[in-house]
């Protein structure tokens, strides 16, 4: 183990309490080599993202081409065709009102840019009233302002920013009689102001893993539809096939306005992230005012070298069998974690796709449950009141069980610890 750098500032960590950070030095498929040659089964794919597992070889071939060839070119007045090949390859992936896409470098700014979009769209139309998100509880979206404007506002990471941040409608998800009548008088009340709702679809992943069903989304989007509202959905964590569909809204057969991409996109290689719109929202950007044009361009949008490892990313969803092994993951962890139901500790398992998710009463010793996984050679982070599965959709099953395994074993052990 490795106390923290002097000089580094690690992510959601209390610096003063943080007194272990393992060292990693090498990846392969879903292993993680740390420094003392300890070798660790992620179970997370780091941050979700290695749908591939590490260094897939025909994506590191795909950038080290690219590499060579040009790293970086600027965006703005020029294109090029690892971009263009990739536009074209993610809207072939989606329903075909999906036809434009707008890159950006991480999944905070396209969550961001979807906002101004949706906003911009009514300003376009001449509708000025429309300023305002529905959002729900427990959502997540991401770290910067306007994404954690409509993150839940008791989650603990952003409660600091009460009064800096715009205020934003926050509700339930309807995913019951009284809640769906609470939801409709809500979106009633406030259509006039609301210029987009924004959701996971079928799970809120960073809020605490709680899912909702394909019934639940398709409420929202009829309602929406009804009252002229648009449809934001964030799957930049559910996407490329992380919840057994492509994409989690084909689930529900419902059709956004607009979709956020990213995480998995580049197989969890170098950042990057889009925003694809249908027609509708692009065409309302068209005119002869140059000030309806979209005014956002991140330095880095549609980087080349990013661009070649998404284009073989989804290459890779059509020339192996990702969405079959996302089902023979779901089935071992809900074979495998059924076990966890009757720990003391434990509120509640749920598993979908791959993705499996052991909720607890209280989270407590978190530095020290973190280490015992380290110790027994798995990478699990729990964090919230969750202890989840998230890991990249090549694992072996023999590195699945023992990944339940570990928690199997560690939990009663960490329960004795209260």
């Amino acid at each position: 183990m490795n106390e923290p750098h002097p000089n580094l500032w690690h992510p959601y960590s209390q610096m003063r309490n943080l007194d272990y950070v393992p060292k990693a030095k090498a990846t392969l498929g879903s292993k993680i080599t740390l420094e003392n040659n300890k070798i660790l089964i992620d179970g997370t794919a780091s941050w979700w993202t290695a749908c591939h597992g590490y260094n897939h070889p025909k994506i590191i071939k795909a950038m080290k081409e690219q590499i060579d060839q040009m790293p970086h070119i600027m965006f703005g007045g020029l294109t090029h065709n690892p971009a263009e090949d990739l536009a074209k390859k993610i809207t072939n992936i989606l329903p075909t009102t999906f036809e434009h896409v707008f890159f950006v470098d991480s999944g905070s700014v396209a969550v961001e840019v979807s906002m101004k979009m949706a906003i911009q769209y009514w300003v376009n139309n001449k509708v000025y009233t429309k300023r305002k998100f529905l959002s729900f509880k427990n959502g997540y979206h991401g770290d910067t302002l306007g994404a954690m404007s409509v993150c839940d506002p008791s989650e603990g990471m952003h409660t600091l920013f009460k009064g800096y941040l715009p205020e934003q409608i926050n509700t339930e998800l309807p995913i019951n009689k009284v809640k769906k009548e609470a939801f409709k008088s809500t979106l009633l009340n406030n259509k006039h102001e609301i210029a987009a709702i924004i959701l996971e679809p079928l799970v809120q992943c960073a809020g605490g893993f709680k899912f909702h069903s394909r019934e639940t989304l398709k409420f929202i989007d009829d309602l929406a539809k009804e009252n002229n509202i648009l449809i934001i959905a964030d799957e930049i964590a559910t996407g490329f096939g992380r919840t057994g569909s492509m994409f989690a809204f084909d689930q529900s057969k419902i059709i956004p306005d607009i979709i956020c991409l990213g995480k998995a996109l580049t197989g969890g290689t170098i950042s990057l992230a889009a925003v694809v719109a249908t027609s509708k929202i692009y065409d309302a950007f068209l005119s002869n005012n140059d000030d309806d044009a979209l005014m956002h361009g991140p330095t880095y949008m549609a980087n080349p070298l990013a661009c070649s490892a998404a284009n073989t990313s989804i290459d890779l969803f059509r020339t192996e069998p990702r969405l079959e092994q996302v089902k023979n993951i779901e089935k071992v962890l809900e074979d495998k974690l059924k076990e966890c139901k009757n720990m003391k500790s434990v509120i509640d398992v749920r598993v979908k796709g791959a993705l499996g998710v052991i909720q607890v009463k209280k989270m407590h010793n978190l530095n020290w449950l973190r280490k015992k996984f380290v110790e027994d050679g798995v990478w699990i982070r729990p964090f919230l009141d969750v202890i989840y599965i998230m890991p990249s959709f090549t694992i072996s099953n023999a590195e699945i069980t023992k990944l339940t395994k570990s928690i199997i074993n560690i939990i009663p052990e960490w329960e004795c610890k209260i």
